[in-house]
């Protein structure tokens, strides 16, 4: 039996994580993401696929983030006819993503061509919200620890990952004549201290590793992140103004009303309204409720007064309506809108109206990718272009760190001392070529590993004959 990989995405980019495996005859693709960021990364989502998507037999998913899950429509669009495989609360997720991914897409092509700033006579979304609906009925759940297998050469497994609601590690078990091999994709690994999510599970052995390297060059320095995120929200209210958190809708949202409820609920911050500015957050939140199981919050849940999802200061706004009248709030309130890396949703009109504000404050509380706005605001830039337009940059620019959903490296070594024995092969893959560079040499230093670092459309030949 042979088995080979070619890295479709996911390799020296945090964005469009895509592993093709080739099992015999069998075409498996692990992660289906999208590119985000640069320039020359989205394009990558209008070239031809490497191969026909109708020759992919199944797709198996970490976690429904849209860089790793939001090319799906376009996959079927292009005949893909598989199962789509990830755990039970990653579709319920996905459904809400990939909805709204291709209701920005179809806004954004509209507004281009209203405008008429695209190059092209009528701009085109790279998949509608039709599109989008056609992925739904090729969906199959599966519970973490529980072995799923389609056909006889292999099978597979999830495994908690942290990092979001229903994230897996995924364990692909390949029966062949003589041997059995571990293939293991970590996935996005979350923190161990994550006040929401259980720690990432430890795995004994996997012959091949695929390990994810978003902080593989980075230690969080914040041990204590909701005391750096209170002293940032009071400096914004004592400048009077608006503090802007663009945070994405799966995740981050969550986790920063969880801190905002604790700071309010002790003195640490004052009492002003948060209005949580996101339809896609607010369906989000409301599946916690339904995944109890996935998550450690559900004894607040039951306990009146606790719920950081649901109180006085808490509003929710789902109309276009309610969303542009936030416009006209001057200060002391909190504004939590998507995307986290401002690069659609909500969030744009907020920074349109906020930048140029100096009493307004905006927060980034999670990774800014190189190319997006988010980024971009972090380096200093004085100003930034929004709807066509430049827009000068008056407020002030905060980061709190720690508050990411990504294990750093001090994590991440932590993880991989888990194995009892050193991988045959180590990949490291969903990270920038500078911390994949650092944590390379890390592994090497702290366990003596030598992890490999791929190109894009690399190919490796994983076993012959086993």
């Amino acid at each position: 039996m042979k088995v080979k990989v070619k890295f479709l995405g996911g390799a020296g980019t945090v964005t469009g994580s895509r592993y093709l495996l080739e099992i015999n005859n069998y075409k498996v693709l692990v992660d289906c993401g999208m590119f985000q960021g640069l320039k020359d990364y989205r394009v990558r989502n209008w070239e031809a696929f490497p191969i026909s998507p109708s020759e992919i037999d199944m797709v198996i998913l970490t976690h429904a983030h849209i860089d790793h899950s939001g090319y799906l429509p376009k996959l079927v669009k292009e005949g893909f006819r598989g199962p789509i495989y990830g755990t039970e609360a990653t579709l319920e997720l996905i459904k809400i993503l990939l909805l709204d991914s291709a209701k920005l897409q179809e806004e954004a092509a509209a507004y281009a061509q209203k405008k008429g700033y695209s190059k092209h006579e009528k701009p085109l979304p790279l998949y509608t919200i039709e599109d989008a609906e056609r992925v739904f009925p090729l969906l199959k759940g599966a519970d973490f620890e529980e072995e799923q297998s389609e056909y006889p050469e292999f099978n597979f497994t999830f495994y908690n990952a942290g990092h979001i609601l229903g994230a897996a590690i995924v364990k692909l078990k390949v029966n062949g004549a003589q041997q059995v091999k571990k293939i293991v994709f970590s996935g996005d690994l979350g923190r161990y201290h994550d006040p929401i999510l259980n720690p990432p599970a430890r795995l004994p052995f996997a012959d091949i590793l695929f390990l994810e390297s978003t902080y593989g060059d980075r230690v969080s320095k914040i041990k204590n992140p909701e005391e750096e995120l209170g002293r940032a929200i009071r400096e914004a209210y004592r400048r009077g103004g608006v503090a802007l958190i663009p945070a994405f809708a799966v995740g981050r949202t969550q986790m920063m009303l969880y801190y905002l409820h604790r700071l309010q609920q002790k003195g640490k911050i004052p009492d002003i309204p948060i209005y949580v500015d996101s339809p896609m957050a607010i369906d989000v939140t409301k599946l916690y409720k339904s995944f109890n199981e996935y998550h450690r919050l559900k004894p607040l849940f039951e306990e009146e007064g606790s719920n950081p999802f649901s109180h006085k200061n808490l509003h929710y706004y789902q109309s276009q309506e309610a969303s542009i009248s936030l416009n006209a709030v001057r200060g002391d309130a909190i504004i939590i809108s998507a995307s986290g890396m401002a690069t659609g949703g909500r969030v744009m009109h907020h920074l349109y109206n906020r930048l140029p504000k100096e009493q307004d404050t905006v927060i980034f509380v999670g990774y800014q990718a190189v190319g997006t706005r988010g980024r971009k605001l972090l380096e200093g830039d004085q100003s930034v272009k929004m709807y066509g337009l430049d827009v000068p940059i008056k407020a002030k620019i905060e980061y709190i760190e720690g508050l990411s959903a990504h294990a750093d490296q001090e994590e991440l070594i932590d993880w991989s001392e888990g194995f009892t024995s050193k991988p045959k092969i180590t990949f490291l893959v969903h990270g920038e070529d500078e911390a994949r560079i650092a944590l390379q040499q890390k592994l090497k230093e702290e366990l003596d590993w030598d992890a490999i670092i791929p190109e894009y459309l690399e190919s490796f030949e994983l076993f012959d004959g086993i």
